[in-house]
């Protein structure tokens, strides 16, 4: 019953009746015409405010199945902008994480997002009087670690079962099976396959 409610309060919010009712403690803003999606067996804790999703007119956020948006260690907060979309693939978990799409933003399956990490497709605002502010979309494939306090910035992707090093600051692609460290980061090592990673 609060998950039929609060698709009743808010135009566009569909929440799958498989999904956790702590949603109901969550936060949410959406524009005229924007859409949110949360799948089944999507979870959260029960904190009030501690989940924030922020949608502009038009946006859309599409929340896979079995995905965690967990708020022990630090807000969850997704912010689509006007027009913008979002997608986290099945059994996605973000961990204390900030995710942004000004154009768009993908994450595959069990893509980790760890605390105090932030996902940004665009420079959030105007370089200066000459250079308007730049956006490209960001993709974090299958079964990719970003770990804690970590940046990824506009355009890159992640290739799948890759793993990003703390406090690392990403600037360019990443490729499949690659661990990469440090700002900016560049490749360390080689990951093997992390699909059965708990």
């Amino acid at each position: 019953m609060r998950l039929a409610r609060l698709g009743a309060r808010h135009p566009g919010l569909a929440i799958d009746p498989a999904a956790s009712t702590n949603l109901a403690g969550a936060e949410f803003e959406l524009g005229v015409g924007a859409r949110l999606s949360i799948g089944p067996g999507v979870v959260t804790e029960r904190r009030r405010h501690a989940l924030r999703f922020l949608l502009g007119p038009g946006a859309s956020v599409e929340i896979g199945p079995g995905t965690w948006l967990r708020t022990d260690l630090g807000p969850v907060i997704l912010a689509c902008f006007a027009g913008a979309r979002m997608v986290l693939g099945p059994e996605s978990f973000l961990n204390g994480a900030h995710l942004s799409a000004k154009r768009e933003l993908v994450l595959g399956r069990r893509a980790w997002v760890g605390p105090g990490s932030r996902v940004f497709d665009s420079d959030q605002h105007d370089f200066d009087a000459e250079r308007p502010e730049g956006m490209a979309p960001v993709r974090i494939g299958d079964h990719v670690w970003v770990a804690s306090d970590c940046t990824v910035l506009k355009g890159v992707t992640i290739g799948e079962h890759a793993v990003v090093g703390a406090r690392s600051l990403v600037t360019r692609d990443v490729p499949p099976h690659t661990l990469v460290l440090g700002a900016p980061a560049t490749p360390r090592g080689r990951v093997g396959d992390r699909s059965r990673v708990r």
